[in-house]
């Protein structure tokens, strides 16, 4: 899942911000305390902090701070030096899970912690609690900052802890975005899912469901209904586009989609919005009623209309107010010295496409986290040089009548050919100027998933009749990678 509903970016014709060189993060040894000469350069008297780990500290406990914390031990600058505080009650987990196999019923092999903790999905140790404790990272669980001082660099959480850091990484994601109070957008069965407990608050509706209604034809939606079959629940899907995943998919694509959808008993209700969601004499969910009058019976709604970066109490930082999130340079150094922002929330130079652009998905939680660390820690100076991925797996529990698992790379923009028939592999290749931008496969090899990157970072130039020639995606496949060569 994108745990977010992904927006691919476009461009906005902003000029990227330029880091004078007051603002360069400075190196320094691994036993050299930056927290410590600062206080001292100041004449500051050292108060009494919650934290005992002051020189780094992450604020967010999801997928960017798992793999930030990775990268911080093995630079050898954990131990001591690190804290993490969080909102949760748990250490850092693979988020995709909780659309996909987290929903699966129980007879289905649903997936649980500590079994998606991070770094298992991105190829690391499981970093259980007690992995934080081994590396000597201080973990501040279900307490949430809630204030921030920039100056004093001090942070104030949800309890009143004070909290005193050197240099600051922002890692808190995004929220759900939710349908007002006042048309029933927090009734009792309404779902949203961003959180572990959010999907077990989600798991116990279905366990007691009869009919389920998912508003949003997005990543949430699509992967929450796909569970929601391995129930044996009516699912239906309401949302006001034309089409499944109209960001992404062209229209023939998400055709193919939607039938797979209906067959396995999925109903679709498109050019749809809200009006208001209907609760029964005991306060509980009974109907979705939209802006056309008529009604959707319904036990259980999820709620997968997108979500807005987390800011928190840091407003006073740069803001890009074109895209969201805070604004940050190719090290995701902010405009505050000594402060940066990495995953959802960071508003980065996409370099590939010269453009800014604020990326929800895992793959950008952990590559953006990696490289932030290494350029604070290390001598690294390479503006990250991100390649836009996204990906979807559904009806992957047993008895499945088929397993879906589609890739895409690069940039949606040009025109588009199409390759193969669903059943059992498609492809769609986006061409602009003649030259390959992005390419989607469905049900790729492993040797055909890892050459999408390959053709979405060079670009080649393709003849674009020759590819609509293609017989089968394997051959489509064969005549781009020529491609590469020549």
């Amino acid at each position: 899942m994108a745990l977010a509903s992904t927006a691919l970016p476009t461009k906005t014709g902003l000029s990227l911000w330029c880091p004078t060189s007051s603002s360069l993060v400075r190196r320094f040894p691994a036993r050299f305390s930056p927290i410590g000469s600062r206080i001292a350069s100041r004449g500051l008297v050292t108060a009494s902090f919650a934290n005992e780990n002051r020189e780094f500290v992450i604020i967010g406990g999801g997928n960017a701070a798992g793999y930030a914390a990775r990268t911080f031990v093995e630079n050898g600058m954990a131990d001591g030096r690190l804290c993490i505080v969080t909102k949760e009650a748990y250490a850092p987990y693979e988020r995709p899970a909780l659309t996909k196999a987290y929903l699966f019923p129980p007879e289905k092999k649903p997936a649980r912690l500590p079994g998606f903790h991070t770094c298992v999905g991105g190829g690391g140790e499981r970093q259980t609690p007690d992995w934080y404790k081994e590396k000597g990272i201080e973990m501040i669980y279900e307490d949430p900052v809630t204030g921030a001082d920039f100056e004093k660099q001090t942070l104030t959480t949800n309890t009143g802890k004070q909290l005193k850091y050197g240099s600051l990484i922002i890692a808190t994601g995004c929220t759900a975005s939710r349908l007002p109070d006042k048309i029933g957008g927090n009734l009792p069965g309404v779902h949203y899912i961003r959180e572990v407990a959010d999907a077990d608050s989600l798991i116990s509706s279905l366990g007691k469901a009869k009919k389920v209604v998912i508003v949003g034809g997005g990543y949430i939606g699509m992967e929450v209904a796909a569970a929601a079959v391995a129930w044996n629940l009516d699912t239906t899907i309401v949302f006001p586009e034309d089409q499944l995943l109209q960001r992404l998919f062209t229209p023939s694509l998400a055709q193919k989609y939607e039938e797979l959808y209906r067959q396995n008993g999925v109903k679709f209700v498109k050019g749809a919005s809200i009006n208001n969601i209907e609760a029964g004499s005991d306060g509980r969910v009974t109907a979705v009623k939209l802006a056309d009058g008529s009604t959707i019976e319904a036990d259980t709604v999820v709620i997968g209309i997108g979500a807005k970066p987390a800011i928190g109490p840091f407003e006073t930082l740069a803001m890009n107010k074109s895209i969201g999130g805070i604004q940050v340079d190719g090290l995701f150094r902010t405009s505050t010295p000594g402060i940066f922002a990495i995953g959802d929330v960071a508003a980065f130079p996409l370099k590939i496409y010269d453009r800014m652009t604020r990326v929800e998905h895992v793959d950008h939680a952990r590559r953006s986290a990696q490289h932030c660390v290494k350029s604070l820690l290390t001598a690294h100076t390479d503006t990250y040089d991100y390649l836009p991925y996204f990906y979807s797996r559904v009806f992957e529990y047993e008895g499945s009548s088929r397993k879906v698992w589609w890739q895409f790379f690069g940039d949606n923009v040009g025109e588009t050919v199409e390759v193969g028939n669903f059943d059992p592999k498609i492809a769609t290749f986006w061409i602009d100027s003649g030259r390959l931008k992005g390419v989607l496969v469905e049900s790729g090899s492993p040797e055909e998933f890892q050459l999408l990157p390959k053709l979405a970072r060079s670009q080649p130039i393709v003849d674009k009749a020759k590819l609509a020639s293609a017989s089968s995606v394997e051959e489509a496949l064969e005549i781009a990678q020529a491609a590469l060569q020549s």
